[in-house]
């Protein structure tokens, strides 16, 4: 009788066979979710603005593909026609778009995975579907440091097929982990800093001013929320001769936290590997070139560890046919920080 039972579908999309050419469907995107570690890390502009840079740069880049071909003397780099893929992984979204979802979640969780949409008839992928990390989970590996590519893979508690589910593993600790104290020392800094800003009246104190009869403290109370709620409603308070309103003598930028907060910001960038200057921090004595020098700063210790990691990547033989390489092209960018250095270097000297 079982040769007759109905065949159960799996719970997660469709199993692909390797050269089958079909479709997995990971689900809809409204079980998708952004988690609580990344809402608050993003909350603060210095960790948004470094994402920003790194993710902006990298989904920027176009794909292409080589061969290396010795020539006698080393391996020279021969470029190829790409996958059909290389324009859009995924074919519902830009590549933009598909390469910073990609992006992100390796700055902020050291991994990514990506589930193979479809095949081809020589079993290679030809679509992708970037699945959020907050959704993954990896039993056998728990972080948050990762020792190599997960072999049970769960999405939204569901196990998925683990051969069509592609893994990027990022050379540099994620951001919520190695970053976790700065995070939360800089989100407790903002915080201080709202609920000052959050009052409209200065702080300060109401002192009675006859000692015969002191007020309760239920009175006092009273009398405090009575006042700042006139103050907070009107501009022109009223008081008796028998109390008198005192201010705090207090500096502005010392209850904002300024310098404390000046420093978190500092701190978050050396965590991100982006120059100060970049996500807007203060710094002595920045000139031109300095800034020139931010720009390959950002390239080859904020950007370039997560570049490396997606073309090393999809030139995974699961990936891509054995001997073919896939990168991710800087030399627009590179060119470009060449000619603005070149244009510097004529308005110091006209005759250069």
């Amino acid at each position: 009788m079982g040769l007759f039972r109905a065949k159960q579908p799996p719970a997660f999309g469709q199993s692909v066979q390797a050269a089958a050419g079909g479709a997995g469907k990971p689900g809809p995107q409204y079980t998708y979710v952004v988690g609580a570690g990344v809402l608050r890390a993003l909350s603060i502009p210095t960790i948004s603005r470094a994402r920003d840079l790194i993710v902006s740069m990298v989904a920027g880049l176009d794909l292409r593909s080589y061969v290396l071909e010795w020539d006698g003397d080393r391996y020279e780099r021969r470029y190829v026609p790409g996958e059909a893929w290389f324009t859009r992984p995924d074919p519902r979204v830009t590549r933009n778009f598909f390469m910073a979802a990609v992006t992100q979640d390796l700055i902020m969780h050291g991994r990514c995975f990506a589930y193979v949409m479809s095949r081809y008839a020589n079993g290679f992928p030809a679509s992708f579907q970037h699945l959020p990390h907050d959704n993954v989970s990896t039993p056998d590996q728990a972080g948050p440091e990762w020792f190599g590519p997960a072999d049970e893979i769960l999405f939204n508690g569901v196990e998925v097929p683990r051969d069509n589910v592609v893994q990027f593993l990022a050379p540099v600790n994620g951001l919520l982990w190695q970053g976790e104290r700065a995070i939360d020392i800089a989100y407790r800094l903002d915080e201080a800093a709202k609920r000052f800003a959050s009052t409209e009246i200065a702080a300060g104190y109401l002192q009675q001013l006859d000692p015969s009869e002191p007020m309760t403290g239920d009175e006092l109370t009273e009398l405090a929320s009575a006042w700042a709620e006139a103050r907070r409603s009107k501009s022109v308070g009223a008081l008796n001769n028998a109390v008198e309103y005192r201010e705090f003598k207090s500096n502005p930028s010392v209850l904002q936290l300024t310098e404390g907060r000046q420093y978190a910001a500092r701190e978050l960038a050396r965590v991100a590997n982006v120059p100060f200057w970049l996500v807007g921090v203060e710094t002595g004595g920045m000139t031109y070139q300095n800034v020139q020098e931010a720009r390959k700063d950002l390239y080859q210790f904020g950007a370039k560890p997560f570049i490396d990691c997606i073309a090393e990547t999809l030139s995974l033989d699961t990936v891509t046919p054995r001997g073919k390489h896939v990168e991710l092209d800087v030399s627009a960018y590179l060119i470009e920080n060449a000619m603005t250095e070149a244009d510097t270097i004529r308005e110091v000297n006209p005759n250069a």
